[in-house]
């Protein structure tokens, strides 16, 4: 069974950084391409960055900003956001998601729909 379960959401003050872990079971990282998106209350989900099956392309949304990073690890079938600089707008709830068996090179950090399994979210707060 396909799952993806994020952690390391938390408080955090302004200006400092956060790792979150995206941990996938059930298919290959090599075999699909993965993103983090974001939603706060009232507002649609925003893509934040992503990244293809074989990790060459990657691709940022405009919030992420050259303060978020996104790197795998593949023997531990496992995605992480980095994310420097942290100012309050940044908080919201956090999402790893999926593009399941997609091998291609257009990850399509703004286009949620493409994506078909997501994680519970993990809450992330910037606040003094």
């Amino acid at each position: 069974q396909l799952q993806v379960v994020e952690s390391g959401g938390g408080l955090v003050q302004p200006g400092g950084s956060l790792r979150l872990s995206c941990a996938v079971s059930g298919v290959a990282l090599n075999d699909s391409a993965i993103g983090w998106f974001r939603q706060v209350p009232g507002h649609e989900r925003e893509g934040m960055t992503c990244t293809t099956s074989n990790g060459r392309f990657t691709n940022y949304g405009n919030s992420a900003g050259g303060r978020f990073t996104i790197s795998r690890d593949i023997a531990k079938n496992t995605v992480y956001l980095w994310m420097n600089g942290l100012k309050p707008e940044d908080t919201a709830v956090y999402y790893c998601a999926l593009r399941s068996h997609y091998t291609g090179t257009f990850c399509g950090v703004y286009n949620v729909d493409l994506y078909d399994y997501w994680g519970q979210g993990t809450q992330v707060t910037v606040s003094t």
